[in-house]
């Protein structure tokens, strides 16, 4: 895992729901955050110097539309083609952890955000609940294209 991200969980994409539900579980006090590799495969070390692309979800426990995203967001994860995911790091971020992302987030969530290379990160436009899994792949791609 990079140096510099803590208190995260690396877990394969296949895994997703039981790093969620352990992520969710953690201790109050601590971050909250879990991280999701797009194989089993794949994994990235402090010496590697490819920079993975990282996408943060906010989200918290008993949201269905943030369960309603994560599902459409592994779907798309898992789709290959022309506007693959496979090189992005999903990261979900319970923000009844953090009281900075609950102020911020608090009734906006799901909230998705891209991080820069420089750690700076930028909120995506909000995305329909309505939008097939495909569309959301695509959005998702563009605004790493950007």
């Amino acid at each position: 895992m990079a140096a510099g991200i803590a208190m995260g969980i690396a877990v394969a994409r296949p895994q997703i729901w039981s790093a969620v539900r352990l992520g969710v579980n953690l201790n109050r006090k601590s971050a909250k955050w879990a991280f999701f590799s797009p194989s089993a495969s794949s994994s990235y070390s402090s010496s590697s110097s490819a920079v993975p692309r990282t996408l943060i979800l906010y989200s918290k426990p008993g949201c269905c539309l943030c369960d309603g995203l994560k599902e459409k967001l592994d779907a798309a994860f898992s789709l290959s083609g022309p506007n693959s995911l496979h090189d992005v790091q999903l990261q979900i971020r319970d923000i009844t952890s953090n009281p900075e992302w609950e102020r911020l987030y608090q009734y906006e969530i799901p909230v998705l955000a891209r991080v820069h290379d420089d750690g700076t990160e930028e909120t995506l436009p909000r995305l329909s609940p309505r939008l097939g899994v495909e569309l959301i792949q695509k959005k998702i791609a563009a605004a790493f294209s950007q």
